[in-house]
């Protein structure tokens, strides 16, 4: 059997009326006993369902102008960023799930037996060519950090970054000036590699990797000959321990959610919208609206509330819909970043370009009027993200 889920919301409360439920049996008298369950019953009804739990509301408006109000108050102090492929395409990098342009859709010339493959550690193991010709292609140095990466930064510079977490494997949030402590990398990322021979498990760093790849050689280890994996979480893989022993800390404090380029539809980084307290204002910035499940299926599964946008009980969920970057941009301007932030892009991508030796334009910032406020369209209700892993 399992063993049980300590971190596990459901399995945490259900294990206390089950102790509750043994207890009453050592008891004398019936009544104690049932009213000791009684009582478990309604703190896990309570904590689970947010039956009885006070929901203090924090934006004086569901829109993009109240989170920048609220941002600029007292109140908020802690911001977690949870992010996908959605801020990295504006970069030209695909995102997963889109039907034309995503990058499953795209993989015929690999000749899979599905998709979904090409990130299957049996089928790696096999055939591990598609997945470094596709690593080639997609491989971080190609690739300049958008101006939502920079928008993440400049949290961080303002002292309210607390965390981001990604979904992303392209090290973009790391070339944008995030540290390590900064980040949560949940499905792993190409920063390091190991041998995947469990007796070697030889590291290997981003610089070793990269010659491997551009060489169009597949990465052996020069230890045992076995073949070298970036550390990417591919399906069936556990994700980090870091992201369990973040999430226990990080979301007890958190004093708004920012949530962008992401479908939220991979478990269990989807589930960390629900893992904040029930007064946290959430924030996305999306293609389209996303993560509204049921709220009481929801919970019953362990996986939190969903995003409520448009009910008549709405309190404290925003949606801005449209380019992410255009997003981070108008969210940027309400707060008085807005130069802040294009100086710092233009700089940054400097610094890039004098690197590399290279003066090409990164494609999400060549054009001088994307660094302009959006239209009206991100008038902001709920809205949804991209879609990512």
């Amino acid at each position: 059997m399992a063993e049980r889920d300590p971190s596990d919301p459901l399995e945490t409360q259900a294990g206390k009326v089950q102790e509750a439920q043994d207890s009453d049996s050592d008891t004398e008298g019936g009544a104690a006993g049932g009213e000791a369950e009684m009582d478990f019953l309604r703190n896990f009804f309570s904590q689970t369902l947010g039956l009885g739990t006070q929901k203090e509301r924090l934006l004086d408006d569901l829109t993009l102008e109240g989170v920048a109000r609220y941002m600029q108050s007292e109140r908020c102090r802690r911001v977690i960023c949870l992010v996908g492929a959605g801020i990295s395409t504006s970069t030209g990098i695909p995102d997963f799930r889109s039907p034309s342009t995503g990058l499953y859709a795209n993989l015929q010339k690999y000749q899979l037996p599905y998709p979904e493959a090409i990130f299957e550690t049996g089928y790696f193991k096999k055939h591990p060519e598609p997945f470094f010709a596709l690593a080639k292609e997609l491989y971080p140095a190609q690739f300049k950090p958008t101006l939502c990466h920079y928008f993440i930064r400049l949290l961080k510079e303002k002292g309210l970054l607390l965390r981001c977490y990604t979904q992303n494997i392209d090290t973009l949030e790391r070339v944008a000036g995030l540290e390590s402590e900064d980040l949560v990398e949940a499905h792993g990322t190409f920063h390091t590699s190991h041998c995947i021979s469990p007796l070697c498990r030889q590291e290997y760093t981003l610089s070793w990797m990269k010659e491997k790849i551009f060489s169009e050689v597949i990465p052996k280890c020069e230890k045992c000959q076995s073949v070298v994996k970036p550390d990417i979480v591919f399906f069936g893989e556990n994700l980090p321990a870091r992201f369990f022993s973040c999430m226990q800390s990080d979301f007890q404090k958190v004093d708004l959610l920012l949530i962008m380029g992401t479908s939220l539809q991979v478990q269990p980084f989807a589930s960390l919208i629900g893992k904040a307290p029930l007064s946290t204002p959430r924030l996305l910035i999306n293609k389209e609206k996303t993560g509204q499940t049921d709220p009481f299926l929801g919970m019953m599964m362990g996986l939190g509330g969903g995003m409520d946008f448009d009910s008549k009980k709405a309190y404290r969920d925003v949606a801005w819909l449209g380019d992410c970057d255009q997003g981070c941009l108008a969210l940027a301007d309400l707060l008085g970043w807005k130069k802040d932030l294009e100086d710092l892009v233009r700089k940054e991508h400097a610094r890039i370009d004098a690197q590399s030796g290279s003066g090409s334009p990164n494609p999400s910032t060549s054009a001088s009027p994307r660094m302009s406020p959006p239209p009206a369209k991100g008038e902001a209700r709920p809205t949804e993200g991209e879609k990512p892993q």
